[in-house]
């Protein structure tokens, strides 16, 4: 880092901002985004995790699967720090801030059979879900319409995730018992 430093706007502030928005409930909607953004980036470390380390009769499926809902995490996390910024805050960034704002906790850094990795995340997915459902609720009775807009996109794919895990801890399966051992 340099050394010479110039900060233009110190983290947890927000300033006044072009939307219009009372700073006070831009406060309160930046807030609620940064927990949703530091919990999409644990989500997001987690599936990755597992897209590296996925083995199986599922293999294709499931390293495809998880490569796909991190970067799905990704976007939904750039969505929101972009709209935090836009709001006049300034987004969670760092690991360990990230890991302080989050409201979920990653799984560490074990490697886990196939199934349990697929169940940690579907209690992940739940957890993130709910947090942002919500702050979805926060942001529209604040009247911060565009924030509630993108956590609802957020939460549409989130639940899409969760339902194809679901479908892939599903008891029925064509993988003969044979082949699993």
């Amino acid at each position: 880092m340099s050394s010479q430093q110039s900060i233009r706007q110190q983290y947890g502030t927000v300033q006044a901002n072009a939307l219009k928005l009372d700073e006070e409930k831009a406060k309160q909607s930046v807030d609620a985004l940064n927990t949703d953004l530091a919990n999409a980036y644990v989500l997001y470390h987690q599936l990755r995790k597992h897209h590296w380390n996925v083995d199986g009769a599922e293999y294709d499926q499931l390293h495809d699967w998880f490569g796909d809902a991190a970067e799905d995490a990704e976007t939904a996390a750039d969505e929101m720090a972009e709209r935090v910024a836009a709001l006049g805050g300034v987004p969670v960034s760092g690991p360990a801030a990230l890991e302080s704002h989050a409201t979920v906790d990653f799984e560490g850094e074990d490697v886990y059979d196939a199934r349990t990795s697929l169940e940690n995340d579907l209690e992940t997915y739940g957890d993130v879900i709910e947090a942002v459902r919500e702050h979805v609720t926060v942001a529209e009775n604040l009247g911060d319409y565009a924030t509630s807009e993108v956590l609802r996109d957020h939460l549409a794919e989130l639940e899409a995730d969760a339902d194809d895990l679901r479908g892939f801890l599903a008891d029925d399966t064509l993988v003969l018992e044979s082949a699993m051992h």
